[in-house]
């Protein structure tokens, strides 16, 4: 009897995250939603029927331990792991900038990210065909005025997705990191600038920027490559944007 290939989405309760547990489900995936609202994984679980809802804080040790005792206590192999959970707090200035704000995206975004592979990359090299999928950013690679604080911390997660590639070379376990540019989900900006309309703003006058289920394909067809090939890094922007500081807006 084959076993049921496990997936784990963190930052699951929207955007790219609800995104690509619908898309793995579809792709026969026994999803693990985990986010830290228990309201939202319950009504995606629902939907997705084929699923398990998991709170978890991604920069809190003992949450994480806690998501990983029950990802391996599930009947399955624990196939793919896709690091999503993340986020981006403020535009400031290096020099106004908040230690506090830089402080959570570090934790997030590159910690987040650490203490969650740590957790289940046992199982997933025990499964003998497993994958880690980063969710990064254009901004892992690219700096622009007013994002110095998330640029860092996904500088950060980029260096340790490259790193852990080093290290399990020859063992069988995939690392792939995808980093998007412009993405429109209803809660990015909005967390990040904590007002509608300067969220709005963001993706005024471009035409189609990427939306979360463009991110939720790509994870898709990087999980579903046969084994033996591995998508280092795959860079996806919306045609409306060639860089960070180039962006096409239409007259509105």
């Amino acid at each position: 009897m084959v076993q049921k290939k496990i997936a784990v989405v963190t930052g699951a309760s929207s955007g790219i995250g609800a995104a690509t547990a619908r898309r793995l489900v579809a792709e026969g995936y026994h999803v693990v939603a985990a986010a830290r609202r228990a309201d939202r994984l319950e009504t995606l679980v629902k939907e997705l029927g084929d699923a398990t809802a998991v709170v978890c804080d991604v920069t809190s040790d003992e949450s994480v331990a806690a998501l990983a005792t029950a990802v391996t206590a599930l009947d399955g192999k624990v196939a793919l792991l896709v690091n999503n959970a993340g986020g981006a707090r403020g535009l400031d200035p290096v020099a106004t900038g908040s230690v506090d704000d830089w402080k959570w995206m570090y934790d997030v975004n590159a910690l987040g990210t650490l203490r969650v592979t740590q957790a289940l990359l046992p199982a997933l090299e025990a499964s003998g065909a497993g994958t880690v999928v980063t969710i990064g950013s254009t901004a892992a690679f690219t700096v622009y005025e007013g994002g110095a604080g998330y640029a860092a911390a996904k500088h950060a997660q980029t260096a340790l997705v490259g790193t852990l590639r080093l290290e399990l070379a020859g063992k069988p376990v995939r690392v792939v990191e995808i980093d998007p540019g412009m993405v429109h989900t209803e809660e990015f900006s909005l967390k990040r600038l904590g007002d509608q309309a300067k969220a709005d703003s963001v993706y005024a006058g471009v035409k189609e920027p990427l939306v979360a289920d463009d991110i939720a394909d790509c994870v898709a067809w990087v999980a579903t490559r046969p084994q033996h090939v591995n998508i280092d890094r795959l860079v996806v922007r919306p045609i409306a944007q060639a860089a960070q500081h180039k962006v096409v807006r239409e007259q509105i």
